[in-house]
């Protein structure tokens, strides 16, 4: 059974029961997730090629160059320079996502010990960071121009952190205690 299939049919009904609601609207659903992979060295435009070929393995979908909006002296950063890529998941392509990254990508982690259920943003979003691609089983070692780490946002209808959390935890994230 799909994740979204799961979903509508138990964790929805579980989450109502847990939560105490009445209107099926007011139950906390994954919206959308963004995946985002900044790339330090601009000057070799084969990083920002890589880092896109990656993610567009990674997620399905062709990802979208992300620019600098102002320039910062400090690091060297100008107004318009390639910074990165993102892609947006949606529907049936964010719900395989959480699956992928649950039940294949988190466990292969060396030394993982659990999400930390800190990474909440008040309003029932968790962002959690992966220090590199290879982690995904699609990656391969040859593939990759260099290792770079990705950040991922998980972004949910939910109103508050425990709303969040119990969506969560449901589909399946492994948090620590």
């Amino acid at each position: 059974m799909l994740l979204q299939e799961r979903y509508n049919e138990e964790i929805r009904d579980r989450l109502a029961r847990e939560l105490d609601y009445d209107n099926r609207m007011q139950i906390p659903a994954l919206e959308k997730i963004v995946v985002n992979m900044g790339i330090s060295e601009r000057d070799d435009p084969r990083v920002l090629d890589g880092a896109m070929d990656n993610l567009k393995t990674i997620t399905g979908q062709k990802p979208v160059v992300t620019r600098a909006r102002k320039s910062i002296s400090d690091f060297e950063i100008r107004k318009g320079v390639p910074v990165g890529c993102k892609v947006t998941l949606r529907g049936k392509r964010a719900y395989a996502f959480v699956n992928k990254l649950v039940n294949v990508v988190l466990p292969s982690i060396r030394d993982f010990r659990g999400l930390s259920p800190d990474s909440f943003d008040g309003r029932g979003n968790y962002t959690l960071g992966i220090d590199e691609q290879l982690v995904f089983p699609e990656i391969t070692y040859d593939d990759i121009e260099r290792v770079q780490g990705m950040d991922i946002t998980i972004v949910t209808s939910a109103e508050t952190d425990q709303e969040g959390f119990y969506l969560l935890e449901e589909l399946g994230f492994p948090f620590r205690e």
